[in-house]
């Protein structure tokens, strides 16, 4: 018999560690998004690691800004940041207070309100495409600048909660150069998932944008 996911809220000390430790121990865990219409469960099968100043690709390389703020605050708070003029991500804050990292929630399977997820990703064919990379899990959730900031470790009725879930073994978890990262940044194989999962996203390498012309 398969045991039920563990529903015990994850501490801030699980996520005040190095980020490349907490990163591939975020897979299987259950993120729960409170919504106005109700709840929505996300178990996380794809992630990436970003390093702050010693991470070319992270967003907190060249130091703190208004937009990357959070991430120097305290573990376990939210992140999220606006990109290509449409899209939101989100990302979970890592390590000490003061030392910037991060993990970007690229993937998951929705666990529970799927209903609700559907309603805001209208051309997602199947389930399994309602969350499949990192703009499509935030919109899925109703995730947006409002939430940058949040505490996924504060009392109950946080609108972002990590619950222990079931941790993925770790001889199922792979890694690999992370999406779209240019540059150095590009070379470290920061992004973990689920081995064979079907809601994990394809790896796309950085592709530089076209000036119109």
């Amino acid at each position: 018999m398969i045991a039920a996911p563990d529903r015990t809220p994850l501490t801030r000390d699980f996520f005040d560690r190095p980020v490349l430790e907490v990163a591939p121990d975020l897979l299987g865990r259950v993120l729960v998004r409170l919504t106005p219409d109700g709840p929505i469960e996300l178990r996380l099968t794809e992630v990436e690691a970003y390093d702050g100043p010693n991470d070319p690709g992270s967003h907190a390389y060249r130091g703190r800004t208004a937009r990357n703020g959070v991430m120097f605050g305290p573990p376990g708070h939210v992140y999220v940041y606006f990109t290509y003029g449409m899209w939101f991500c989100m990302n979970l804050v890592c390590g000490p207070e003061g030392r910037p990292s991060g993990v970007l929630l690229r993937a998951g399977e929705v666990t529970g309100g799927a209903d609700l997820a559907r309603k805001r990703r209208l051309s997602a064919r199947y389930d399994k495409e309602l969350a499949k990379g990192p703009a499509r899990l935030a919109t899925a959730l109703g995730v947006d600048r409002s939430l940058d900031g949040a505490d996924a470790c504060g009392p109950e009725g946080s609108p972002l909660t990590l619950l222990r879930g079931t941790p993925v073994p770790s001889d199922q978890v792979r890694n690999g150069p992370r999406t779209g990262v240019s540059g150095d940044g590009g070379v470290h194989p920061w992004r973990f998932w689920v081995d064979g999962d079907p809601t994990v996203s394809p790896y796309r390498p950085h592709a530089p944008r076209r000036r119109s012309t």
